[in-house]
Formats: structure tokens, sequence, C-alpha cells
């Protein structure tokens, strides 16, 4: 039985820190400023609001409909991102970034899925706009930190490790 490696631990442990926080942010936005009844929120003038959205597509409400096909799809979807980017992390050593990298998209990811399940759809409340230009589209804690580690990625590259395999 091969031994589980420092780098899967760290990813869970993020992963965990972001659903968590993603989740208590829903319930606190929906429940605790009651979003769910007042349906916005102006938190800072002209910069940010919460805007209650539920999402049953993917960013930006794309591919959106009210077909259960939809979220299952999406649903499995998440879960093959989610297990390939387990399995490689398994398999491969890991740069410092990458583990940050991949304790975010998964978490988001898994965060995001759980709404879906839960919902049935996501709940996105954040809504920025600036310099009078107005913005109709609302996130939320799981999609800023799956951009964020889409982008570091991206930025910092991937794979540039000199170990293909931690066996």
């Amino acid at each position: 039985m091969r031994k589980i490696h420092l780098d899967l631990i760290r990813i869970l442990a993020l992963v965990l820190l972001v659903v968590v926080l993603d989740q208590l942010s829903k319930y606190f936005v929906l429940y605790q400023l009651n979003l769910i009844n007042t349906n916005r929120i102006e938190v800072i003038p002209g910069i940010l609001n919460f805007h209650l959205a539920w999402n049953k597509g993917v960013n930006f409400g794309l591919f959106a409909n009210d077909s259960p096909t939809m979220k299952y799809l999406l649903v499995g979807l998440a879960t093959l991102i989610v297990g390939g980017m387990l399995w490689y992390a398994y398999r491969t050593k890991l740069i410092e970034l990458e583990v940050l990298a991949f304790g975010f998209i998964i978490g988001g990811a898994i965060g995001n899925t759980i709404d879906r399940l839960s919902q049935g759809a996501v709940i996105d409340f954040l809504n920025m706009t600036c310099c009078g230009i107005y913005n109709p589209y609302s996130f939320n804690i799981a999609d800023l930190v799956i951009f964020v580690g889409a982008g570091i990625l991206l930025l910092f590259g991937f794979g540039k490790n000199d170990s293909s395999d931690k066996n």
C-alpha cells in the first residue's frame, strides 16, 4: 500500500478550508443577512454589492437550463476534474504553487458541487462594479478561488517539476 504524501495532505487541508469558507459565506449572506429575501444588499456603494443569483449553468450562467440532466452533467464534470487533479497530485511531485492552485480549484469545485446537489443551483452573491459600469454577473468564494487557482497554473506554469513520479 502506498504512503499518502505531504502534497496530497496539504491539498486536502486547503480543500477543506475553501469548502468551509465558501459554504459558511453562502449561509451567512443568505440567512444571517437575509439576502434570500432582500435579493440585493449594497455593501460598498458603487463597488461591491451582494446580489443573489441562482446559477444553473457554468460561469456567467452559460449553458444554464432547468434540466436535471445538465445539473448532473456539471456535477459529473466537476467530479472528473477533481478526481483527475487528485490522481495527478498523487502521482507527481508538485511545486508549492501547484499545491495552492490544486487546493483552490478542487475546493471551489466541491463547494459549487455541494450547492448544485443541495440547492439545485450554485449560489452566487458577490457583485462588483467600477467606474459607473454595471456588471450583471455575480460570483462566490468558490468561483474566486477557482479563478485564482487557474491563474496560478497559467501564470507560473503547470508540471514544471523535475520528478514526474513520486514512487
